[in-house]
This record gives structure tokens, C-alpha cells and sequence, in this order.
């Protein structure tokens, strides 16, 4: 299921990306309307399940204060051009992952923002090759998404920030998955 006005060669896009990708609204409370295959795969929710829904559903009671601050501060700072920071998100059947969250707005020819546009990775079992993997088909997958966008009168905002430490990022990913063990998460 998806939203009719997004341009059907950004559909398309979407669906043949190697990366979970997600598209929201960028007004009202942000709600999805349209996600890909590889989201489906890595969710565990059907397109149908999540359209019209904000990616909040895939956070269950978690906390993820810090993360929930740095995505508040990008959605409210219409200047900010990206964020990508790691987030606690549940599986449809509660299994929990750490979730490598990117995310930039998609503007209309006159700056008006038109999309917000989403890419997850589950960093909570990653090896750092595979990080690296994620990463540089992350940058493809943007520079690929330029064109696409731009004949739909869409311009990509923000660029890829780049993980300086791989295996930072996956020991702080494991962290958070032990600390599912307090009972402020069941």
C-alpha cells in the first residue's frame, strides 16, 4: 500500500532498493506512506500494517530518550538536513534490534519540504563489514535517488554521515540490547 502522489518512479525506486527504506509525511505526525520490501523483511510489518502510522509503532515502551531527542530536533529544525542515530525498535513479534536510523527530507523545487525519507539497518547483529556494506549502499543508494527525485521536481537534502568508528557503533548497539534485560523494557 502507498501513498497515490508519490511519483511512481520513486515507487519504484523504493521497491528495488538493497537498503529498508521508509517514506513519511512530512507534516502531522509524520505518518508512512510508503515503505519497501527490505522494511517488510526487517519489521516484520506488512505495508498495510504501517501506512498512515509514524515509525514510533516499531519503538514499542522503549525509552530511546537520546535518540527521540536528536529525531525531535531534526523534524522541529526545518534547516537540519539529516540525522542518523542508532534507536532501540521492536520486530512485529517483539524481538527487539538496535536500529541504525538515517533520515532526510525530500523538498519540492520551491524548498517546501514534500517527504521525509527514511533508511533503517539492524546494527544489534551486525559484523562491521556488513556495517560497512549498509554504509556504502546507503551512499549509492542516495546518489541514485537524486535523479529519480529531481524528474518528480524533488530535490534529496542532506548528505550521508559517514560512521567514523564501525565498531563503535555495533558495541553501542550490543549495549542496549543487553540492557533489554531491566524490567523497564518487558
Amino acid at each position: 500500500m502507498h501513498d497515490d502522489t508519490v511519483p511512481e518512479r520513486l515507487r519504484a525506486f523504493f521497491q528495488d532498493s538493497p537498503v529498508a527504506l521508509a517514506l513519511a509525511a512530512p507534516d502531522r505526525d509524520n505518518p508512512l506512506i510508503l515503505v519497501n520490501r527490505r522494511f517488510v523483511e526487517l519489521t516484520g510489518y506488512s505495508q498495510q500494517e504501517l501506512f498512515g502510522r509514524n515509525c514510533r509503532v516499531l519503538q514499542h515502551d522503549a525509552a530511546n530518550s537520546e535518540a527521540r531527542a536528536k529525531l525531535r530536533a531534526f523534524l522541529d529544525d526545518e534547516n537540519a538536513p539529516n540525522v542518523r542515530t542508532p534507536i532501540l525498535n521492536f520486530t512485529k513479534d517483539g524481538t527487539p534490534f538496535v536500529n541504525l536510523l538515517y533520515m532526510s527530507r525530500l523538498r519540492q523545487l520551491n524548498g517546501e519540504p514534500r517527504y521525509i525519507f527514511a533508511s533503517q539497518f539492524d546494527v544489534s547483529r551486525a559484523q562491521p563489514g556488513r556495517l560497512q556494506t549498509y554504509d556504502r549502499d546507503l551512499g549509492q543508494t542516495l546518489t541514485k535517488l537524486s535523479p529519480v527525485a529531481a524528474e518528480s521536481g524533488i530535490i534529496v537534502e542532506g548528505t550521508l554521515t559517514l560512521i567514523a568508528n564501525s565498531a563503535a557503533t555495533i558495541a553501542q548497539a550490543k549495549l542496549a540490547l543487553a540492557g533489554l534485560d531491566d524490567s523497564s523494557f518487558l
